[in-house]
């Protein structure tokens, strides 16, 4: 595993998802994007759902060793055939990401180790 030093560059992702398709949303990744995002050598540090506040979004952060990196990652991700074929099939019965919000972040000097 790699230490902080490593990873140069983190993505915090925010979903926020339509009314009544956050099973959805969980499903899809628990059941087909991580399984992509690992073909894709994309490191995810964790996924949170809020417990007090919103109930419409999912968070999670992805890490990279350079922004280069990031954009080689997530280029291939997005134009992986299988992965389009997987989010048309589950957006079946309609959209379920009314919009995402993404934010670069660069870990402190004397932030603790993971």
């Amino acid at each position: 595993m790699k230490c902080k030093e490593d990873l140069v560059l983190y993505e915090l992702r925010t979903y926020h998802i339509l009314p009544g398709k956050m099973p959805d949303i969980e499903n899809r990744f628990r059941q087909h994007t991580i399984g992509f995002f690992e073909r894709h050598s994309i490191k995810v540090v964790g996924f949170w759902t809020e417990i007090v506040g919103r109930s419409d979004t999912l968070i999670y952060i992805t890490a990279f060793d350079s922004m280069a990196d990031r954009e080689e990652k997530w280029q291939a991700f997005a134009s992986d055939l299988e992965w389009l074929k997987i989010r048309e099939q589950t957006e079946g019965n309609g959209q379920i990401v009314a919009r995402v919000e993404n934010r670069f972040l660069k870990q402190s000097n004397f932030s603790p180790l993971q």
